[in-house]
């Protein structure tokens, strides 16, 4: 495993303070970008869901990347990206909206490893599959949605893939999750880049040379290095100009209600099934953000008579 991803660290988070999405635009206009510092937002994804290091690094890589492509989204707007995959990952699902909402589960979450990691290329936890995006646009009567196949089993390269194949915007992704010694996640952020029209292909060469050669950015975060300086101390020549900000986090607006609503929705036999059988309490969770909900003996022969009552 490379140890510079694995290390120990003595910061501390402060679990009151935010996560923020940057955005700009440099090399006279032509090149757009958004640079996340996403340590907290990834803290919690992992304590929430009680991911392993291999885990939280796939999904918090999901995590990173659908919270930078959703830096042009306004008001009510919302994507999602969806990874199915024939490897032991099986698959995810990230959702984040214009507000800075990130949330998102994996589908397999103990990712069998039969030996130790010696890198962190994930090619064969991912397998064969494909990539799709969904985007839900205030102006738009249907959500857009995008697939492609997986082309690398690195999720930054196939966003990059995403983009070329899909829009034929050439675009570039770099996610980074760093750990400590105890596998608990200690920095996380990410970059994007992307062409706009009437960029110059000289500089675009240089731009895609420097980002190969980028260092981690987590790790660049866990020293201290803050978003923007990350941005002005590798692109400066670039003439990079900040925009916009907005706070980010792992949020999901689950509640026992909407689970309630659920269980009410289910077949009457499936229904009639758990009153009988149980066992007690019934717990379902979130996928989204792993809460537990639990219903006891009487909350589910209430749920059962309000569906008589409605026949």
């Amino acid at each position: 495993m490379n140890k510079q991803e694995l290390k120990p660290s003595i910061k501390i988070l402060d679990p009151d303070g935010k996560d923020a999405l940057h955005t700009f635009l440099m090399a006279d206009d032509t090149i757009r970008g958004s640079v996340i510092e996403g340590t907290r937002m990834i803290h919690r994804m992992q304590r929430k869901h009680q991911l392993g290091v291999l885990e939280a690094l796939i999904l918090g890589h999901a995590y990173l990347g659908a919270c930078l492509m959703s830096a042009g989204l306004k008001g009510k707007e919302r994507l999602q990206l969806q990874v199915d995959c024939s490897g032991p990952i099986k698959g995810l699902v990230v959702e984040a909206n214009a507000a800075g909402e990130v949330r998102g589960f994996l589908k397999n979450v103990l990712i069998p490893v039969e030996k130790p990691l010696e890198d962190f290329n994930m090619a064969p936890f991912f397998g064969a599959g494909f990539l799709s995006v969904t985007r839900t646009l205030e102006d738009a009567k249907q959500p857009f949605s995008g697939r492609v196949m997986l082309a690398h089993g690195r999720l930054a390269k196939d966003l990059a893939h995403y983009y070329l194949t899909s829009e034929q915007i050439p675009t570039s992704f770099s996610l980074s999750v760093n750990f400590d010694s105890r596998g608990k996640v200690d920095a996380a952020g990410g970059l994007f880049l992307q062409v706009m029209p009437g960029a110059n292909d000289g500089v675009v060469g240089r731009i895609e040379d420097r980002v190969v050669d980028l260092p981690s950015i987590g790790i660049a975060f866990s020293r201290g290095i803050d978003p923007k300086r990350f941005v002005y101390d590798h692109l400066g020549e670039y003439s990079p100009r900040f925009i916009g900000h907005r706070d980010i986090g792992f949020v999901c607006h689950c509640s026992r209600d909407q689970i309630r609503s659920v269980l009410t929705m289910l077949p009457m036999d499936e229904l009639r099934d758990i009153q009988t059988k149980g066992p007690f309490p019934v717990e379902i969770r979130c996928h989204h953000c792993n809460t537990r909900y639990r219903f006891d003996r009487e909350h589910i022969d209430r749920i059962v008579a309000a569906r008589f009552a409605d026949n």
